[in-house]
């Protein structure tokens, strides 16, 4: 990666002399998108890029959806070129034929686009760009067709082939670490301290995937931590004071928190490559390893049990009295929501449980009071639950649940969910 990163800051440095003393003629927005359109020139090209990037980091949030406007309407598709071209390949198949049709149905905002991406440096300014456009689109729906051209030249730029997976630890740049620390989404890293215990341990481990063009951005990481027992609780994982696992007593891997770090490649999946990538990191470096396993949030369970009536439950008292008080019921509420809790296409409702059960992983265990944290509480009654990934299994798990959705389980928590599912029903 050091070697990516000085191959593009030698690049980029390049380009800056070479472009000492050029200027567009023309220096408003949208009449340099246009001259970067109609340029030839490789250098000129790169300093109009730059150019337009400059303007856009400089442009409040109503003058970036003027912007995203004009690139939906003024760079869209030319609909008249498509018929005429369509119509030539129908009559003759030719590959000059068919060039034209391709080249008359692709926007003219995705060669802008690629176009702003041979600027070294620009493929970050492209997603928080998209990160900017994301944030409009509840006021601005139409934007959603520009969103969809954006979407998928980052899933053919962030395909697994660019992607590196780099080991971070408290040896660690020091601005990498700041990153792990600002983007942590699932359980708050407090302090330098915090972030010490997590790292520095030799039975600590944290990945994170990179790309070539934005060597200094981690993409989405995991942490990890190497246990003796699987914990019940993410307080046993990141307890202050802990004693570190020794070697020899090392089975399980648990994976205990999963972030994606950029905003604007929401959509861009990474995480299902980086736990089988990282599983088979942890399998190499330790081939007695016995278990790989997740201890997961429940987002949305207070949420979808705010939502139930309870029969037979305690008279009037709040779902947090509810689950203090009944900690088995707690478990057979939490099979429930995520075995039975569906969404219309018959996948469960929990995100979390989407991610890991179509990543082929089995629900193993569910823990109440398993996190203390105030998120915890709010997102779960501090509900949290094991995924198991089972290398030999996975394919035919993610298979089952994709085609019939078909929850890979415990026995018990089948038994546990069919045996409350009656005395649960929806308010109205």
């Amino acid at each position: 990666m050091n070697f990516f990163s000085g191959l593009l800051n030698s690049l980029f440095e390049r380009t800056s002399n070479l472009l000492e003393g050029y200027q567009a003629s023309d220096d408003k927005l949208t009449s340099l998108c246009e001259a970067l359109l109609s340029t030839k020139g490789e250098v000129s090209g790169i300093a109009i890029s730059e150019q337009i990037l400059n303007h856009y980091r400089r442009l409040d949030r109503e003058d970036k959806r003027a912007f995203f406007i004009y690139l939906l309407t003024e760079m869209d598709i030319d609909v008249t070129a498509i018929s005429s071209s369509i119509e030539r390949y129908q009559r003759s198949k030719e590959t000059t034929n068919y060039r034209a049709f391709i080249n008359a149905a692709q926007p003219r905002r995705r060669n802008f686009f690629r176009r702003l991406n041979e600027v070294p440096g620009a493929t970050f300014e492209l997603v928080s760009m998209r990160r900017d456009l994301l944030s409009l689109l509840a006021e601005n729906p139409e934007l959603g067709v520009l969103d969809i051209d954006l979407r998928e030249l980052f899933i053919s730029w962030f395909n697994r082939g660019f992607l590196v997976l780099r080991p971070i630890d408290w040896t660690s740049p020091a601005h990498i670490l700041e990153k792990i620390i600002s983007y942590e989404a699932v359980h708050e890293i407090s302090s330098w301290d915090d972030l010490r215990r997590r790292l520095a341990p030799p039975d600590r481990r944290c990945f994170a995937f990179f790309h070539p063009s934005m060597p200094e951005e981690p993409l989405i990481f995991v942490e990890v931590a190497l246990c003796a027992e699987l914990p019940s609780s993410v307080q046993d994982i990141l307890s202050d004071g802990r004693e570190p696992t020794p070697e020899k007593e090392i089975e399980y891997a648990v994976f205990y928190s999963i972030s994606n770090c950029q905003q604007g490649l929401a959509g861009i999946s990474f995480g299902h490559s980086l736990i089988k990538t990282v599983v088979a990191e942890l399998s190499q470096e330790r081939p007695k390893l016995k278990h790989f396993i997740t201890l997961s949030p429940v987002p949305n369970f207070a949420r979808w049990l705010a939502r139930q009536n309870i029969q037979d439950g305690p008279d009037m008292q709040p779902a947090e009295a509810f689950l203090t008080a009944h900690p088995e019921e707690v478990r057979a509420l939490g099979a429930c929501y995520l075995l039975q809790a569906k969404r219309e296409n018959d996948m469960p409702v929990d995100p979390v449980a989407r991610f890991h059960l179509g990543n082929g992983a089995s629900l193993y265990q569910i823990h109440e009071g398993a996190d203390l944290s105030p998120r915890g509480q709010k997102q779960s009654y501090g509900l949290m639950v094991n995924y198991l990934y089972e290398r030999e299994k996975l394919i035919e798990n993610h298979e089952k649940f994709v085609k019939d959705g078909d929850i890979k389980a415990q026995p018990k928590l089948h038994e546990l969910a069919r045996k409350y599912k009656d005395k649960l029903s929806e308010k109205s």
